[in-house]
């Protein structure tokens, strides 16, 4: 598998002259101006038959404007990306109160951080820096190449351990997200029959992806219970914001993910940015309305179900449950319902039953323009792509199809083809 490794540290250090040194040309623009770079680059290198991605990351700053958070976010994900970092540091100005700042936060990542000590040409009379709480130094010229053997040696002599989801690449992910304490670990604990996560009370209890493997009925899959979400983009306590990238890092790595609400709170702004970041990854998504044990009219529970339909209109086919891990209410039911919506995306549509089904609808149903003009779709092809299905169809003015045409085409595709709760893509492309 290969490592990615970042290049951090305050601006004007020498992250991108190191960058370059690395990938072998001036991909990065090195400046004596500092916080030329704001974004990641990005560049694959080979180092003594070892390749691995390396990222170059914007200085990290303090700051509260519009640029200043942009540019932290960028070396937020930088770290949260990497398998390695290193960490540059400039001996001639020495180590800043923001050293030990981007050290904590190094800290709180648990990723294995590499110090490299930069622009030794310049300063020979060198010597170990004070204690980052690290313990790999190494005394580097990012301009001449000195030291940067003998840092790259060290990266590559360490063994990553290796997680659950290396040793079985090719079983389906759950991901369990919501806001803190809405019952995701008392699932996971529930469903695995062990007390895999910490429950207790106490909001945000669960601060990384904790990962199991469940085994039963004749299925057999990875469970993912992931941190509470947050409300800003960035906070001022770093380790919430590294747990907001893993959650947000799981659920692109899912197959499927159960969204959790608690219903005391219902489905608000919280729920609505984690939907969207499933929606958007096209994952599929089951909902969970938790603590029903605390309501007993059912009025009121089918009030905030038609709420949260409304809310997540036109996605009207998403399977939602009330749930209660007290009682365990309707936990192996849902449970089901997420193995039955697995098992249908690996199921590949034969392209001309597809468009023996599907085209006589279409033709039934053309777009008619004001002036005349009718858009009709000829052809199209489903595609099956890790889980998800795309379909391309070929019409004669792709552009002006309107979006309530298209979800129309969607309604039609799901019920045709029981695709509900399955994530759906559709291209459309001229003739």
């Amino acid at each position: 598998m290969k490592q990615i490794i970042s290049i951090v540290g305050k601006p004007n250090v020498g992250k991108s002259t190191l960058f370059n040194y690395l990938a072998g040309y001036p991909k990065a623009i090195t400046h004596y101006s500092s916080g030329v770079t704001r974004d990641r680059i990005y560049c694959d290198c080979k180092w003594k038959g070892n390749q691995f991605t390396l990222i170059d990351s914007g200085g990290y700053v303090i700051g509260n404007n519009d640029l200043q958070i942009k540019i932290c976010s960028q070396f937020f994900f930088a770290i949260e990306e990497s398998s390695y970092v290193i960490f540059v540091i400039d001996i001639l100005s020495g180590i800043l109160l923001i050293d030990y700042k981007i050290s904590n936060i190094l800290q709180r990542s648990k990723k294995k951080v590499f110090i490299a000590i930069n622009k030794i040409d310049q300063y020979k009379a060198y010597k170990k820096p004070d204690n980052l709480g690290f313990n790999d130094y190494f005394f580097i010229s990012s301009y001449t190449g000195q030291g940067i053997n003998e840092l790259l040696n060290k990266i590559f002599s360490n063994k990553k351990e290796i997680l659950i989801h290396l040793k079985n690449p090719n079983l389906p992910r759950i991901t369990l997200v919501g806001r803190k304490n809405v019952g995701k670990s008392s699932l996971i604990n529930t469903l695995l029959n062990k007390k895999q996560s910490i429950v207790c009370d106490l909001p945000g209890t669960t601060r990384d992806c904790i990962e199991g493997i469940y085994n039963k009925f004749n299925f057999k899959c990875i469970l993912i219970d992931t941190a509470g979400i947050i409300k800003n983009k960035i906070k001022n306590e770093d380790l919430e914001y590294f747990s907001f990238l893993r959650t947000t890092k799981a659920i692109y790595n899912s197959d499927l993910c159960i969204l959790i609400i608690d219903l005391k709170i219902g489905f608000k702004k919280q729920e609505i940015k984690l939907f969207n970041i499933i929606k958007n990854n096209f994952k599929s998504i089951i909902i969970l309305i938790n603590k029903c044990d605390l309501i007993k009219k059912k009025r009121i529970l089918q009030k905030l179900k038609k709420i949260i339909k409304k809310k997540i209109y036109p996605f009207t086919d998403i399977p939602i449950y009330f749930t209660s891990n007290f009682y365990k209410k309707n936990l192996i039911k849902a449970f089901n319902q997420a193995i039955t919506i697995i098992k249908k995306q690996n199921k590949q549509i034969n392209t001309s039953y597809f468009n023996k089904i599907m085209l006589p609808i279409l033709a039934n149903n053309k777009i008619k323009l004001s002036d005349g003009r009718i858009i009709s779709i000829k052809y199209c092809i489903p595609i099956l792509k890790k889980g998800m299905n795309i379909f391309i169809f070929f019409s004669n003015n792709p552009k002006l199809i309107p979006m309530s045409y298209k979800r129309f085409i969607e309604k039609k595709i799901r019920s045709k083809f029981d695709l509900n709760g399955v994530p759906i893509q559709m291209n459309f492309k001229t003739n």
